[in-house]
């Protein structure tokens, strides 16, 4: 039996190039993940590469690595707050799949579902992690420059760190991620301009809803860990995009 090496496989791609990514992050001094949290964004990477391509792959990177500096922005205050990411900022499992999970599906969905729905998991999938990196920064942002935070159910104001607190500073902040990672998506071909706006749009309704859940709904289940509201926000984030593009065409098909 004759055996060919492809060197172009997207999945043999994907495979070497997240294991050299992975030798070189482990030994790297600056730890981003922990060794658990490597070893599970390494499968993600090979995912997302595998049925997405480099598009995917960027986009993905440029959240995890934008979403980590942003994290770490104003630490020492956090910390001595109180109210800073465990492990100082450090991701472990929880932490890639709640962030990415959402995105995944849509990613396996673009080669389970084929052509008919690539737009509409296109769109999902960036919407995702626009959301996320929204929320992230949204938060972050808040926690160390929020001059006034509010409970956003109720306009009480709270201190800085509390479930479902917002703030002026941090919501402007995570619109202006958010339009930055949409346009990396549109940069690189997965979206046009009208999915921008759709992702913006939903970015902006799940990170305000994900503030409501936190107000709300997560002090009342030990189940609802902060990495379990990620994966609701960021999935709401993507159905608010498709849904909105579903719509858009139910109505430019209406104007025809």
């Amino acid at each position: 039996m004759l055996f060919y090496f492809d060197s172009f496989n997207p999945w043999l791609v994907a495979v070497g190039l997240n294991t050299v990514l992975l030798a070189i992050a482990w030994l790297a001094p600056k730890k981003l993940l922990t060794q658990a949290g490597y070893l599970h964004a390494w499968v993600l990477g090979v995912i997302v590469w595998g049925t997405l391509s480099w598009q995917g792959y960027l986009v993905v990177m440029f959240y995890f690595l934008v979403g980590s500096g942003i994290t770490r922005i104003g630490m020492v205050q956090k910390e001595a707050a109180g109210i800073a990411e465990k492990r100082s900022g450090t991701r472990g499992p929880e932490n890639v799949w709640g962030s990415a999970l959402a995105g995944t599906i849509c990613a396996l969905g673009t080669l389970l579902l084929g052509t008919p729905y690539q737009q509409l998991l296109l769109l999902g999938y960036v919407a995702s992690f626009a959301t996320k990196l929204s929320d992230t920064t949204a938060s972050e942002v808040g926690k160390a420059y929020g001059k006034r935070t509010f409970l956003i159910t109720t306009l009480e104001p709270v201190a800085r760190g509390t479930e479902g607190a917002v703030s002026l500073e941090g919501t402007l902040a995570g619109v202006v991620a958010s339009v930055t990672l949409s346009f990396v998506g549109w940069g690189i071909g997965l979206i046009d301009l009208t999915g921008v706006v759709f992702c913006v749009i939903a970015a902006f309704v799940a990170t305000n809803l994900e503030s409501v859940i936190g107000a709300t709904l997560q002090s009342q289940f030990d189940w609802m860990t902060n990495e379990v509201v990620n994966i609701i926000n960021t999935l709401i984030g993507a159905i608010t995009a498709v849904l909105l593009l579903l719509m858009w065409q139910v109505l430019a098909l209406g104007t025809l």
